[in-house]
């Protein structure tokens, strides 16, 4: 809390970019094949709405996440977190005007679908969101690499966990040190006693507008094509904020390199450049009539989610 308030209090200057990061070890859940689910488990129960389909991974439970029927990779599950940090000291609050993500499984062949290896870069005008998530081996950016970075004209914040933080001049001089949580688990519990949900600190919107956040960024990647790295850079030309743009993917890069891989020879997708409604939150213009049944699934009777309540 101390640290958002900073960043709005202007003490950073105008602050334009947001980033999150989820750099998390992620190694190779194993080799795809078929598996037996544990006895002790109701398998249909356990898939609810989602497809029943047979076990191709070694274990049943946490791998789920990298599983597009039952998950949405580290974007969705830790990055979700970084997300909606992000986007509240960023001041924004809705889905932004486009999304564009690139990315992929790279490093290791494994039962797994999920990126692990992901940019996405979302656009509300004057303002830019962007998400990296690295699950191969990576050193950290301005020390944090699960947290977040608001870039002010001033200054910058770095949040390197939840619960700590740090405020620096434009010449990297620490000029704030921030600590505590905010107790946010108190708050949940405080609110679950009153049933007022005035109590809560986030309205659960606010929870809806960052997750719809990410998987707005794994949609764009999964409608991509499938490109060398080295042939990303170009595409990203046309891109606003090509320079931050640039800077983004050189890390990237760096990184593919540094994990042993050849970018002339590792390919990733490329996703397309989603326009977003922001007040309907649907897609629109091209590319929407792909990417719209994508906010939604078919759902596994009787585990169905109606469209209204």
């Amino acid at each position: 809390l101390q640290a958002i308030d900073y960043v709005k209090s202007g003490k950073i200057g105008e602050v334009k970019l947001a980033r999150g990061l989820c750099y998390k070890n992620r190694g190779s859940i194993g080799e795809k094949g078929k598996y037996e689910v544990p006895g002790t488990v109701d398998y249909d129960l356990w898939c609810g709405p989602a497809e029943k389909m047979e076990l191709t991974r070694p274990r049943l439970h946490y791998d789920w996440h990298w599983v597009w029927n039952t998950g949405n990779g580290d974007l969705g599950n830790q990055g979700i977190h970084q997300m909606d940090i992000a986007r509240w000291g960023l001041g924004v609050n809705d889905i932004g005007h486009s999304v564009l993500s690139y990315g992929g499984r790279i490093g290791y062949i494994d039962a797994g679908e999920t990126a692990n290896t992901q940019v996405s870069i979302h656009d509300y005008g004057d303002k830019t969101l962007v998400f990296e998530t690295r699950g191969l081996p990576t050193s950290a950016l301005r020390d944090a690499k699960v947290g977040v970075i608001f870039y002010g004209s001033e200054g910058y914040v770095v949040l390197t966990g939840y619960t700590k933080g740090a405020a620096f001049d434009l010449d990297g001089n620490m000029v704030q040190e921030f600590r505590g949580d905010g107790d946010h688990f108190g708050n949940f519990v405080q609110a679950v006693r009153s049933r007022n949900v005035g109590d809560l600190a986030a309205d659960i919107e606010q929870g809806h507008l960052s997750s719809a956040l990410c998987h707005l960024g794994n949609i764009s990647m999964r409608l991509g094509e499938s490109v060398s790295i080295a042939s990303v850079k170009e595409r990203l030309d046309s891109m606003p904020n090509k320079a931050e743009v640039f800077e983004t993917f050189d890390r990237f890069n760096e990184h593919v390199k540094e994990n042993g891989l050849d970018p002339e020879k590792t390919n990733i997708s490329y996703g397309k450049v989603l326009t977003i409604d922001p007040k309907e939150e649907i897609f629109v213009g091209e590319h929407a009539s792909m990417a719209n049944p994508m906010l939604t699934r078919q759902y596994r009777a009787p585990f169905v989610v109606p469209a209204t309540v």
